[in-house]
């Protein structure tokens, strides 16, 4: 072999010989995820794993996301749903229940919420009968569970009912829980009126130890009962939440809340972004994918918001609409995001404790959900 065909080989070894524009983009995609995690703080625990995760799986020649070491962490963590459910066990784990227990009514908020799941379900079918998409009942499925603002319940249904399309999922997915302060005050904004901004709740009453036990075991056994497929989200979920409450496994809650969640965060980050490969995400069912998860997210955010106020019209105690808006279960985001809106409004108006019940409640809502799509189209 003369230096000419030497130097050729190793020409055609390179990155710069094998990049396709597509994955040119891609890297680009994953670089704007890293800059919107560090330099707008949007969600950074996850989005700056799967834009990294991105610029690997477009990787010329590598085969990092097929063959290499992300193509198996996938296979091993989100092929199997094993990562999304040891995130729930880690939600559980910091979840306090406590003002969902306090005021069960805010559950209904939670569960209004979900009503953007499946709005979005048809409106999935819609575009793929009459705009040309070609979304299947399982992809329409897996992309209205955007609208809880949930990634991992979003990444489990997916993995289960339409892999192919669970880099866009969940991209999509946490990009929306990431903008949700960016999303929401707007809705809320434009769904109420300043009079109904202002109003002050009262305070919620304390919520016993033995109460705070009682919940995750109660919620386990009836989903056990009424719906099998959530088992697997919920029983996590309730596990990681026993954990907590029972006060006699303090290293194992920490554990779950702190190295476990630490652990599988960064994992499940790499494996998601190791699905956003060119020739999979420059789809035209990308776009439809993004835009119908912000008209999902739109909708169980605008939904909250409407039953609050039907709900304040029937109820003897007051309740501020915003806190319909945190039914979505970004966690605690859309609770932080009603608290700083209502505050703007009146500096007294204090509604973070009040916006965390519906927001744990979206949390159950939304994996409930899940489980009833699982249990109709597995």
């Amino acid at each position: 072999m003369n230096i000419l065909d030497s130097l050729n080989t190793i020409w055609k070894s390179t990155g710069l010989a094998n990049f396709s524009v597509g994955q040119v983009v891609m890297i680009i995609v994953g670089l704007l995820l890293i800059w919107l995690g560090i330099r707008k703080g949007f969600e950074p625990l996850l989005l700056i794993p799967i834009g990294f995760g991105g610029i690997l799986a477009n990787v010329p020649v590598a085969e990092i996301a097929t063959t290499g070491f992300l193509g198996m962490i996938y296979d091993f963590g989100i092929q199997t749903s094993i990562f999304p459910l040891l995130i729930f066990l880690g939600i559980g784990a910091m979840t306090d229940f406590g003002p969902l227990i306090a005021n069960p009514k805010t559950a209904l908020l939670g569960a209004a919420a979900q009503f953007g799941i499946f709005s979005t379900f048809f409106g999935a079918l819609l575009l793929s009968r009459y705009l040309g998409f070609d979304f299947s009942l399982n992809d329409a499925a897996s992309i209205g569970i955007i609208g809880g603002a949930d990634g991992p319940t979003a990444i489990f249904l997916a993995s289960k009912l339409s892999p192919q399309l669970l880099g866009a999922i969940a991209v999509a997915a946490y990009s929306y829980m990431a903008l949700v302060p960016i999303i929401q005050p707007p809705i809320m904004k434009a769904l109420t009126n300043k009079t109904e901004r202002k109003i002050e709740m009262k305070q919620l009453r304390y919520v016993s130890k033995r109460e705070k036990i009682i919940f995750p075991i109660m919620m386990f056994i009836l989903c056990i009962i009424l719906l099998p497929a959530a088992t697997p989200l919920i029983g996590m979920l309730m596990f990681g939440n026993l954990l907590k409450e029972s006060g006699m496994a303090d290293r194992l809650s920490k554990t779950a809340q702190n190295e476990l969640m630490n652990i599988v965060t960064i994992l499940l980050g790499l494996s998601v972004g190791s699905k956003l490969q060119a020739d999979k995400f420059l789809k035209l069912e990308t776009l439809g994918i993004i835009l119908l998860g912000l008209f999902a997210f739109a909708i169980g955010t605008a939904s909250g918001i409407l039953l609050a106020k039907l709900l304040n019209k029937l109820s003897k105690d007051k309740i501020n609409p915003l806190i319909g808006a945190a039914g979505v279960s970004a966690v605690p985001m859309a609770a932080r995001t009603v608290n700083k809106f209502g505050l703007q409004e009146s500096p007294n108006n204090f509604l973070l404790m009040h916006a965390m019940g519906p927001n744990v409640a979206g949390v159950i809502g939304s994996a409930v959900a899940a489980g009833v799509l699982l249990a109709l189209l597995a």
